[in-house]
């Protein structure tokens, strides 16, 4: 049974000449929680994308949400969940997604109750494609970005990653966000009053605390390929406003999609922290299975 579903029960007693009518319904749960997922439905993504769900609620029963949720592949293949604290479930297979994989997260959770009267309220199926494989590799001992689609070196650019100050996190990263143009403001990633452009181009986001692969029109072209010079994000020459063709950023923005992945080496800096962004594949798969509540 549902909560707010009208229920009618028609009943007739043994030896009686008529029928008992009875209509209820049950009661709406007080308390509610929901997840928030990503991908949306209907898009198409990179094969790095997993499937992300965010919770409204601190999630005290992970076993009974988990099972109550489905992420299922055609062409098949194993997908399990990874639980990072509280609030947030992924699900992601052993090795990226085929590409032209179609995805289905199956939402089965109206009316189960995670903690003492609080319930979620979701029952809906979400279906997402996976388009072309994009593969990007930055090796910031030589200050260059290899873009590999489907097998098949298409470019390669000069970048400049973060400096000794500021590394680069390395490791595998997944773009969660695109922007065209997007502030920057070094104080929103406890760098102080450093710098704050309100026109940063390109920029697509790789972790959750503020490293991203975007455009660059304010540095000099000589640093991009021959240094590091940034607060830890990855930088291609670019133009002020967006809009030119010609340079890298617009290119590499322009061949990218969300669930793309950006492999980042030799930064210096430590793998990146598999919660901080999409970046679940930085887990070995006994590690990532050992996360979940089933």
């Amino acid at each position: 049974m549902y909560s707010g579903t009208e229920y009618t029960v028609t009943a007739t007693a043994a030896g009686a000449s008529a029928a008992t009518i009875t209509t209820f319904t049950i009661t709406s749960p007080g308390e509610t929680f929901v997840g928030h997922f990503t991908p949306e439905a209907g898009s198409t993504s990179g094969v790095g994308m997993p499937v992300s769900i965010n919770f409204t609620h601190a999630v005290a029963d992970k076993a009974a949400v988990q099972k109550a949720i489905t992420v299922t592949a055609e062409p098949a293949v194993d997908v399990v969940g990874h639980w990072f604290g509280d609030t947030r479930l992924d699900f992601r297979p052993e090795t990226y997604w085929a590409a032209g994989t179609t995805v289905t997260l199956s939402l089965r959770l109206k009316d189960v109750e995670d903690s003492d009267g609080v319930y979620d309220v979701q029952s809906k199926d979400v279906t997402f494609r996976i388009g072309r494989e994009q593969i990007s590799t930055v090796d910031l001992a030589t200050q260059r970005m290899t873009v590999v689609r489907d097998g098949e070196t298409v470019a390669t650019y000069p970048v400049s990653g973060g400096g000794s100050d500021h590394t680069t996190w390395s490791g595998i990263m997944v773009i969660s966000e695109r922007f065209r143009q997007t502030r920057m403001e070094s104080s929103t990633v406890g760098l102080g009053d450093e710098c704050d452009i309100s026109d940063v181009p390109h920029a697509q986001r790789l972790t959750t605390s503020g490293t991203f692969v975007h455009g660059n029109y304010w540095a000099s072209t000589s640093v991009f390929g021959h240094e590091n010079t940034s607060h830890g994000c990855i930088g291609l020459h670019d133009a002020k406003g967006a809009s030119d063709t010609s340079v890298d950023g617009y290119r590499f923005y322009e061949s990218s999609m969300l669930g793309d992945v950006v492999v980042v080496r030799n930064s210096g800096e430590n793998t990146v922290d598999p919660a901080n962004g999409l970046n679940g594949w930085n887990l070995s798969w006994a590690d990532w299975k050992a996360g979940s509540a089933l």
